[in-house]
């Protein structure tokens, strides 16, 4: 029986951070990753999704200079050649480097499929280890499945196949229209793929303001993307050619492949709830204490699988503080302010609550909307169709949330992140002077609308 001060089960983004908060601390700890140290993101989610992103971007640029600077452009899609970027941005599936990285200097990787069977006790095959202090669930997720009927029978990609494609696909049906589905729909579309996008609400995004789920589909459309949203898919079967949807109104839609998109669940198959004193939420995610993390007495869960948000810059965020509160140095986790970016052309960046979700809350809600598009920047850049909408606290003059829609919206956000976080009086955010012709000059005509309304 081997003995730590902390055991943590998951070697990816969080358990990285808080191998690194321990580092030099003192204390031993022990990783455990069944697959590749870094987790999904760096092999199969974020690193290679917008690497395959920006090579479709790059095409849809080329086309583009026919617009603003060429009269001729061609091109020949090479795939064996986007393909091998992807591989090489995703480590080749080595994780070598990362291994090292997190080893040494009283932390141990420990290789294998952790089974937490106690509050203390983590078996790895034949051994079996303590801890003395704590122990960390950072597991992740896996994707989520819908039972749909004739699904179990067909050959289907997630988004492991997708975004490490040896074979462009002539045509893509992916069930969701949620971040992945978008993202990866737009990507095989400019790259060459005929894209349907099935999604059961009525926009895609769904969990964003409603005006950024009709302006991206509409963006999506003008590139032959067809989005079903409403759509309810009945059952699919296997045909020669691929795979045949037929959907709740009768119609039928063909694919040479299937990627479902369709959402996320906890990888908590390897622990004993019972045993370790822990409970689920509603939804089946490990249920902690957003402040402190904490699942039980002398256990933290970190990342994706408490279901306190999917992002990789949140897990690592969550392994920070944990270790920091190992190492005696605890801090309140605070999740007012997450930023969420959808890497799409253009990009959905949002930070705070919705306006929905502003009112549920009891809010006196202001709002502000705009299109950035008419702005000097967007006609400079030949952009079409935006939105900036800012959501304000009337009674407290503080900015609660926002949402961009405009191409690398995602580099504007932490300006409005860290406003809502500190809750920055809407009169001083109005009198911060932003450049021209930049795109977050639009911020600044924006919050001095906001601001004249508190």
């Amino acid at each position: 029986m081997d003995e730590f001060d902390v055991v943590c089960l998951g070697g990816g983004v969080c358990g990285e951070a808080v191998a690194g908060e321990l580092k030099g601390s003192g204390l031993t700890m022990a990783v455990i990753e069944r697959e590749l140290v870094g987790g999904e993101c760096p092999y199969w989610g974020c690193i290679p999704s917008k690497t395959l992103l920006r090579s479709a971007e790059v095409l849809d640029e080329a086309g583009e200079a026919r617009n603003l600077a060429a009269s001729r452009v061609d091109w020949t899609v090479d795939f064996p050649k986007i393909s091998q970027r992807v591989l090489w941005m995703a480590r080749d599936l080595d994780d070598t480097n990362p291994a090292r990285a997190i080893a040494g200097d009283g932390v141990e990787l420990v290789r294998g499929e952790a089974r937490l069977t106690g509050p203390r006790t983590v078996t790895v095959g034949e051994r079996t280890l303590t801890s003395r202090r704590a122990v960390v669930i950072a597991t992740g997720t896996d994707p989520f499945i819908p039972p749909i009927p004739g699904l179990d029978a067909v050959p289907y990609w997630t988004n492991r196949e997708a975004t490490l494609p040896k074979t462009l696909p002539a045509s893509l049906a992916i069930l969701g229209g949620g971040a992945i589905g978008v993202e990866l729909g737009q990507a095989y579309a400019r790259i060459g793929s005929r894209v349907h996008v099935f999604e059961d609400a009525t926009r895609v995004v769904p969990a964003e303001e409603p005006e950024a789920g009709e302006l991206l589909a509409a963006h999506l459309a003008t590139e032959g993307i067809e989005v079903h949203g409403g759509c309810k898919v009945a059952r699919v079967e296997k045909i020669a050619s691929g795979v045949r949807l037929h959907l709740a109104d009768g119609s039928s839609v063909e694919a040479a492949i299937l990627l479902v998109a369709t959402g996320r669940k906890p990888r908590l198959g390897t622990v004993d709830l019972a045993a370790a004193g822990l409970e689920t939420t509603q939804r089946g995610w490990l249920k902690v204490d957003a402040q402190t993390l904490l699942a039980a007495a002398g256990i933290y869960g970190g990342g994706d699988v408490t279901g306190l948000g999917g992002f990789t810059h949140l897990a690592y965020y969550h392994g920070q503080l944990i270790g920091r509160a190992l190492t005696g140095r605890p801090a309140r986790a605070d999740h007012s302010a997450v930023p969420r970016v959808t890497f799409t052309d253009p990009e959905v960046a949002s930070v705070g609550l919705s306006e929905a979700a502003a009112r549920e809350a009891g809010i006196d809600v202001i709002t502000f909307s705009t299109d950035p598009a008419e702005s000097a920047r967007g006609y400079i850049h030949d952009f079409k169709h935006g939105l900036v909408k800012l959501v304000g606290d009337r009674r407290a003059g503080v900015l609660v949330g926002a949402t961009i829609l405009q191409p690398r919206a995602g580099e504007m956000l932490s300006e409005l992140s860290l406003a809502v976080k500190a809750r920055t009086p809407l009169s001083v955010l109005a009198d911060l002077i932003h450049p021209f012709p930049a795109f977050s000059r639009i911020l600044g005509y924006s919050l001095q609308e906001l601001a004249k309304q508190a």
